[in-house]
């Protein structure tokens, strides 16, 4: 990506403010099937991330680096296809700053493409666990599954919070990133990077964890996965319905948080006061 071919941090505001905007304005079923888009590529990228760290002996560094890497696909797919995601939709925010959209039109499409990203991703979940994936590699898949959602449903309210605020600002800068591209190679480097910071962080995104933590309860449940992932039954107790919600309550109020501190940020300093410039300018 050239500074010649980059949209300006000015260029980026509006354009993801008025991309906000037209999302708001989808009709229901529309979004639903978007978002269900969404949450089945992130689901994607999950698997990939999991094949990828898996057994692996490389040292949990480079490991979760390639790990965040193949995560990324994810967010490419839903950039390029315009799919619909919660964490990134968070970015409305500047479509409500800019008065382009009303703070009832954010509610509703929050609402339903987070129920689509929940759908999207739970066909994934079954369809890996009756495709029998986490057998494979002598249930070093499977294991792993169940170490990483056993993980997630174990960490507290406030860790999980602040864990999902530092993950969707880089999701969002990722967001904000493909927007500055020209290029379908452009958006590509621009999700990569900041998506592999995120996983190889170990920080927390509501709609891949509505993969890996549904899809860990199930692994569990399955002879050898629970010893293959090197823990106990009395480990895993947290690995239930209720584990889960209670861990996608906290990431997804800390995902909202980092998004909307993300276009704040940029809105304020980029596009607040050119507003305010051109409104003086016109009435001048």
């Amino acid at each position: 990506m050239t500074d010649a071919a980059a949209a300006s941090p000015e260029e980026i505001v509006r354009s993801v403010a008025q991309a906000g905007a037209r999302k708001a304005r989808i009709e229901a079923a529309a979004t639903m099937m978007l978002a269900a888009m969404a949450g089945a590529f992130i689901a994607f990228g999950a698997v990939f991330a999991s094949t990828i760290g898996a057994g692996t002996e490389l040292g949990a560094g480079p490991t979760r680096l390639l790990m965040g890497l193949g995560f990324s696909v994810g967010l490419f797919f839903v950039v390029v296809t315009g799919a619909e995601l919660f964490t990134g939709n968070s970015l409305m925010i500047t479509s409500l700053l800019t008065r382009q959209i009303g703070i009832g039109k954010v509610a509703r499409n929050w609402t339903l493409v987070y129920f689509g990203n929940l759908f999207g991703s739970l066909v994934i979940v079954l369809m890996v666990f009756y495709g029998r994936w986490w057998e494979l590699a002598d249930l070093s898949f499977g294991g792993f599954s169940v170490a990483v959602a056993d993980a997630k449903v174990d960490l507290g309210f406030m860790a999980a919070f602040l864990r999902g605020v530092l993950a969707n600002m880089l999701v969002c800068l990722a967001v904000w990133m493909a927007a500055a591209g020209r290029t379908t190679t452009d958006k590509l480097l621009g999700v990569a990077l900041p998506i592999a910071a995120f996983v190889a962080a170990g920080f927390e995104h509501s709609i891949a964890n509505m993969y890996f933590t549904p899809l860990g309860v199930l692994v569990a449940a399955e002879s050898g996965t629970i010893e293959a992932a090197g823990l106990t039954h009395n480990d895993v107790d947290g690995l239930t319905v209720a584990g889960v919600i209670g861990n996608l309550i906290p990431v997804t109020l800390g995902n909202i948080v980092g998004g909307v501190l993300v276009g704040l940020a940029n809105w304020a300093v980029h596009l607040r006061r050119r507003i305010a410039d051109e409104a003086a300018e016109a009435e001048d």
